[in-house]
C-alpha cells in the first residue's frame, strides 16, 4: 500500500490550443458527479502557475512562452522531488504535456543516481526542439529537453538567443544532462509524428509500440514487452497524454488524432502497468474541456486515476 499525494499544474503555456489549464478542474467535477471523495482522501498540492503570460505579446516564436515554462520546470521539479522524498507516490494532474519535462526533472533530482524509466503514452513523440518546431509550443518538446536533444542536424529555425538561453534551462532542469536515456524510453500509441521526430527514434532505437501493435499483441504481451524493455531501469515514471485514446471516446483534447487506443484497452494498460513495483509516478495531461461534450475526457480520466488508485492503496 502506498500513500498517494496529487499534485496539480494548471499550467498552459506550451499549448498552441487554449482552455488545458482547466483540465485538473474538469477532473474534479467529474470526481463529483460520480460522488467520489477522491480529492478528499489525499493530500493535495498546486504548483502556481505562470499563465498571465499568456496575455503577453510573444517573445520567443520558435519555444512560446518558454521563459514562462523554464519558471514552471523549477518549481514542479522541486515539487516531485520533495513528495518522492517524503515518501509519496505521487499522482499529477496537468494542463499541457509541456509540464512532463519538469516533472521528470524531479524524480532525476531525488535520485540523481538511479536509472529511471518513462513510459510515454501519447498520440505524439513530443521530441520536436526549438531548432526544429514547427509550430513553437512547448508541449511538443518535452521529451527533447529530458533527452537533452537539440537535433540541429534536422535545423528548420533560428531560435532567438532568448529561446536558447531558457532551452538549455529546460534540458538542465534536474541538474543532470540528459535526465533520461534514449533506451529507458518507451513510446505507446503514438501515430502523428514529424520527420525530424521519426530520425531520433530511429537513430536511437527508440522503443514504439504502435496502436496496431496493441490490437494485435493486446495489452498482456505488450506490457510484457514495455517491462522487458526496461528491466534495467530502478524506477518508472508514466506519462499518460489523453490524445492517446481513440477520439471517438471524446475529443475533449487539445490535438485529438484518429486510430487511438480504445477506453478499454487504456484502462487495462493502466492497469497492468502501475502494478509493477518500480512505477514511482503517474501523470494526466492535456485534458480540455473547452473542447469536450458533457466532459466526457475528463470523467474517462478520473476513471482511470480511480483505477490507478485503487490498484497502489489496495491493502
Amino acid at each position: 500500500m502506498k500513500k498517494v499525494k496529487i499534485i496539480e499544474v494548471r499550467s498552459e503555456l506550451g499549448a498552441g490550443t487554449r482552455g488545458a489549464s482547466m483540465g485538473p478542474d474538469a477532473i474534479r467535477i467529474a470526481a463529483l458527479d460520480y460522488r467520489s471523495p477522491f480529492f478528499k482522501q489525499f493530500e493535495v498540492v498546486a504548483v502556481p502557475d505562470e499563465n498571465y503570460l499568456l496575455w503577453e505579446p510573444e517573445e520567443t516564436p520558435f519555444a512560446k512562452r518558454i521563459r514562462g515554462i523554464s519558471t514552471m520546470y523549477e518549481r514542479m521539479a522541486e515539487t516531485v522531488k520533495e513528495t518522492l522524498l517524503e515518501g509519496s507516490f505521487p499522482i499529477i494532474l496537468t494542463g499541457d504535456h509541456s509540464s512532463a519535462g519538469g516533472l521528470i526533472a524531479g524524480v532525476r533530482k531525488a535520485y540523481p543516481k538511479k536509472k529511471i524509466g518513462v513510459i510515454w503514452i501519447d498520440a505524439h513523440a513530443d521530441m520536436h526542439t526549438p531548432y526544429t518546431t514547427p509550430s513553437g509550443n512547448v508541449h511538443g518538446m518535452p521529451l527533447a529537453a529530458l533527452l537533452g536533444f537539440d537535433n540541429r542536424e534536422q535545423l528548420v529555425n533560428t531560435p532567438s538567443p532568448q529561446a536558447i538561453e531558457h532551452w538549455e534551462k529546460l534540458k538542465s532542469a534536474s541538474g543532470v544532462v540528459p535526465a533520461i536515456r534514449p533506451e529507458h524510453l518507451v513510446f505507446i500509441g503514438i501515430r502523428d509524428t514529424e520527420p525530424q521526430e521519426n530520425s531520433l527514434i530511429a537513430k536511437h532505437k527508440i522503443k514504439k509500440i504502435t496502436v496496431k501493435d496493441l490490437k494485435k499483441h493486446g495489452v498482456e504481451k505488450v506490457t510484457l514487452q514495455v517491462f522487458k524493455h526496461l528491466k534495467a531501469c530502478d524506477m518508472i515514471y508514466i506519462s499518460l497524454d489523453m490524445d492517446s485514446i481513440d477520439p471517438k471516446v471524446s475529443k475533449g483534447t487539445g490535438t485529438p488524432v484518429p486510430n487511438g487506443i480504445s477506453e478499454r484497452d487504456l484502462k487495462q494498460l493502466i492497469l497492468n502497468l502501475v502494478e509493477a513495483d518500480k512505477v514511482c509516478a503517474f501523470e494526466v495531461t492535456e485534458v480540455n474541456p473547452t473542447l469536450d461534450k458533457e466532459n466526457r475526457m475528463a470523467e474517462t480520466a478520473f476513471e482511470i486515476l480511480q483505477i490507478v488508485v485503487n490498484e497502489l492503496t489496495a491493502e
